[in-house]
């Protein structure tokens, strides 16, 4: 029986990415190109408040075209990862737990960039929401160059070691360009799931 939440419009896209910009310019063009395709599509964003790395380069490139942009960061990471000060909102939150809360409560879909570990636990625990029905959020791997080839073959062998069920292995989407990024993420349906847990109990 599907008892979970249900679907959630596509206004906002949030956008998990690295405080770094990496080693190679294809990372921060394909920032750059996804800030401007949410923008194109009367989308807004909301990512994580900094103005450095990849995240500070979706932020403007959105800011530019036009979209609204939603920063949501911990007090302790203000200025570490420089918060971006001409941001149409700048929520400032007391822990990163209540910063994931909520950049998931505020969009209505997740698109996953390049980054280290934080942007892989942020990813993961929107996941495990969708995997325990907490939300019916579409979440696409933003696969740059093969960037999350490896982790996307690691999620196919944990579904072949009986780890992921199959419907669970295709919540983890992946795209190619920012334009496909964002056509699955309008497209996404969530496969039936029994709700484990309500948000407030997360």
């Amino acid at each position: 029986m599907d008892v979970s939440a249900p679907p959630t419009p596509l206004r906002r896209v949030c956008v998990f990415c690295g405080a770094s910009p990496g080693l190679r310019p294809i990372y921060a063009e394909a920032a750059r190109a996804l800030g401007q395709a949410i923008a194109a599509r009367g989308l807004g964003l909301v990512y994580g408040g900094g103005h450095v790395g990849l995240m500070g380069i979706v932020a403007d490139a959105a800011l530019a075209a036009g979209a609204p942009v939603t920063g949501v960061i911990p007090e302790a990471l203000l200025r570490r990862e420089v918060g971006h000060g001409a941001l149409t909102d700048l929520r400032v939150v007391a822990t990163m737990h209540e910063r994931k809360a909520m950049m998931a409560d505020l969009a209505g879909g997740f698109i996953v960039l390049p980054g280290g570990f934080g942007t892989l636990e942020e990813a993961a625990e929107i996941l495990t929401w969708s995997q325990l029905g907490i939300h019916r959020k579409g979440l696409v791997f933003l696969d740059i160059d093969g960037f999350w080839s490896p982790l996307i073959h690691m999620f196919d062998h944990m579904g072949g070691e009986g780890f992921l069920r199959p419907h669970v292995r295709e919540l983890a989407v992946v795209a190619e360009t920012p334009e496909a990024a964002l056509d699955a993420l309008a497209g996404f349906a969530a496969p039936p799931t029994e709700s484990w847990l309500t948000p407030a109990q997360t």
